[in-house]
């Protein structure tokens, strides 16, 4: 199975308290952090809420 590197590539202040929940359970912190999580269905939800915040990269 493919994996996602998932990379914080703008804030979270001022967003809405569900799209800060999801960066969070993401394992992302602070701006440009970069994670790498298996690509499964529950992973993409995270992904696609908060799609204009953070830069996917399939590995």
């Amino acid at each position: 199975m493919s994996e996602l590197k998932i990379t914080l590539k703008r804030s979270i202040i001022g967003r809405p308290q569900n799209q800060r929940d999801t960066v969070k359970a993401l394992g992302l912190g602070k701006m440009h952090s970069t994670v790498v999580k298996p690509n499964n269905e529950a992973i993409k939800g995270m992904v696609n809420t908060v799609s204009h915040l953070v830069d996917v990269e399939e590995i």
